[in-house]
């Protein structure tokens, strides 16, 4: 029989990550499957072929997904042409929902059943789009149970698998060896900041994370410094700030959930950072900012009081968010202080981070996920 071919786009740092592990998942059910698209390292290294690197498509808001629209035509049009080429079985498409969606919908002409793992938050912003997903999408595989309803409502066939997270989101190392490995102090109380994914992140994030840590120096002296690199960030993307940093700071390359694990509170992104650190039952301070134009539109269009996705799963904030102007040193050290020197708040913020762990279901989400896909790809049960 003809090995089957699955086209999987992933437009982001994260969906790099979950598609990896989905691949793999369906791999050791059926290693013969062929997969080829959109996505990075991850996806890259499970063997998928690269047909464009996700870095080029990857942006964060509206004013600055200008920059890359003619990037994203010349790849809608080259995923296009490599359908009419390669004929996909299935296509698997990961988050990433502005570039995607419109991708459905050329897959939905050409015949080609949709899988959407990981699904638009529609119960966030623009619910409208639910309709065009009942159209272009065979199957929906969301990530929390909130969704179902949300999807059953428009007609979606839609199954929730749980949190691929809880699978991922392990240390490598016990935290003692961490923390001696990374240089640490042990006696010191660690920080670890982590300013993002995506260069635009950084660039705006940074700057003020590093002054926060002068101020809350200044307050606790024995407060120690680490950030650990994001994929596809190096540590000359954050070098000319660094060099200018007067408190020290670490920085580590490929060991992120070690750096969270041993971090006594973190400062991080808005993004999938902020469940992996409740996954680790870790406090945390929220941070972020867009440009302007992208705040306004998006303050009309969102639906829901967080940004924060370990807020938005809990259903109220557990973990502060500093959001545009409030994301300045001051105000940054203020909150972080504000956990530091509450151990009774600290203790409680804790015990909010394990129910919302509890929240994500149970592991094997990947593993669910992958069966998912076969059944669409061999019309049967597996």
């Amino acid at each position: 029989m003809k090995s089957k071919k699955i086209m999987l786009i992933a437009g982001e740092v994260s969906g790099d990550l979950h598609g990896s592990h989905l691949v793999e998942a369906i791999q050791e059910i059926d290693p013969e499957i062929e997969f080829f698209g959109i996505g990075g390292e991850g996806l890259e290294k499970r063997g998928m072929k690269l047909l464009r690197h996700a870095h080029s498509l990857s942006v964060v808001g509206i004013s600055e997904a200008f920059r890359i629209l003619r990037t994203a035509f010349k790849a809608l049009q080259e995923l296009k042409e490599a359908m009419e080429r390669e004929r996909p079985d299935l296509v698997i498409l990961i988050d990433y929902p502005e570039f995607n969606l419109r991708l459905a919908g050329i897959a939905r002409q050409k015949g080609i059943p949709v899988l959407y793992y990981i699904s638009p938050q529609i119960w966030a912003w623009r619910p409208w789009r639910v309709k065009s997903i009942a159209r272009r999408v065979k199957k929906m595989v969301v990530l929390f149970p909130f969704e179902v309803p949300l999807y059953q409502a428009a007609g979606v066939d839609v199954e929730w698998v749980g949190h691929p997270l809880l699978d991922i989101v392990k240390p490598s190392l016990p935290r003692e060896e961490a923390i001696e490995r990374f240089g640490l102090d042990p006696e010191r109380k660690t920080i670890g900041l982590l300013p993002g994914s995506r260069k635009e992140e950084v660039m705006r994030l940074l700057p003020p994370l590093l002054d926060s840590t002068v101020l809350l120096r200044r307050e606790m002296p024995e407060l120690q410094f680490i950030i650990p690199l994001a994929p596809g960030i190096s540590e000359s993307t954050l070098s000319p700030w660094m060099r200018n940093a007067s408190i020290p700071i670490k920085m580590i390359k490929g060991f992120a959930y070690d750096v969270m694990n041993l971090s006594d509170l973190i400062i991080t992104a808005s993004g999938t950072a902020t469940l992996e650190a409740a996954i680790l039952g870790k406090p945390m301070v929220i941070v972020y900012k867009v440009s302007s134009l992208t705040y306004w539109v998006a303050r009309a269009l969102i639906r829901v009081k967080h940004i924060g996705l370990v807020n938005l799963v809990a259903g109220k904030e557990i973990a502060r968010e500093l959001i545009q102007e409030e994301v300045n040193p001051e105000r940054i050290a203020e909150e972080a202080l504000r956990l530091l020197k509450d151990p009774v708040l600290y203790e409680k913020t804790i015990e909010s981070m394990a129910e919302v762990r509890q929240s994500l279901g149970e592991s094997g989400a990947a593993s669910r996920a992958a069966r998912i896909v076969l059944s669409l790809l061999y019309d049967r049960q597996v």
